[in-house]
């Protein structure tokens, strides 16, 4: 009885080599921090990229863009991806939206969609915040917490789609940052007085500059 052992025969050219599979390498995302300046940064006038909530109800009041940029400015970066994280952002946000505005600042959330629950969203939380829709991811771009080579889920898991990171700036008159705070762990968030307070010293900027 023979016991040799037969296979199936195949080509040689079906074998894949190893140097035929592409390494990806991912890079980690760089986001800017304080101190750094965004020259380039603005926002686009079309109306349609913004929507304002005043107490969960929306306002279809005109939007000032010089005045947004003509003051310290808190920017934080949201995507409905980020689900119930997401939505603790925002609630953070808006717990000390009259106090930024107190202290002579505005506040923006950058989101890079309009999600067809953001309303529903606004109106059971009572929200008071602006929404500032960053087609492309423009914006997420230029303070380094986007880069489509880079996407976030290689990072965090539960994150299936594009999102840019959950990101908190304080932005002075100057276009500097005076704040910086990125949620890199899911269980760490800005500090709201640390937050009032760049406002507060970003606005010292701009009245020491009218005195000089």
């Amino acid at each position: 009885m023979s016991t040799r052992t037969t296979f199936p025969q195949f080509d040689i050219l079906e074998i894949l080599l190893e140097r035929d599979f592409e390494f990806k390498h991912y890079k980690p995302l760089r986001p800017v921090n304080q101190g750094q300046t965004i020259f380039d940064f603005t926002f686009s006038k079309d109306f349609g990229r913004w929507a304002q909530f005043v107490v969960g109800a929306e306002s279809r009041g005109p939007v000032f863009y010089n005045h947004l940029l003509s003051k310290p400015l808190v920017v934080a970066f949201y995507s409905q991806n980020w689900g119930k994280k997401g939505e603790e952002q925002l609630l953070r946000l808006n717990n000390i939206q009259h106090e930024v505005k107190a202290k002579g600042g505005n506040l923006v959330v950058v989101s890079p969609e309009r999600h067809e629950q953001l309303s529903k969203l606004a109106w059971d939380q009572s929200l008071s915040l602006n929404f500032y829709f960053d087609t492309n991811n423009k914006l997420a771009k230029q303070f380094g917490v986007y880069d489509e080579k880079r996407p976030v889920w290689n990072q965090f898991s539960g994150i299936d789609n594009e999102a840019p990171l959950l990101a908190t700036y304080v932005l002075n008159p100057a276009k500097q940052v005076v704040y910086d705070h990125i949620d890199w762990n899911f269980e760490d968030t800005f500090n709201g007085d640390d937050v009032i307070s760049a406002v507060y010293s970003a606005g010292v900027y701009k009245a020491e500059l009218r005195s000089a």
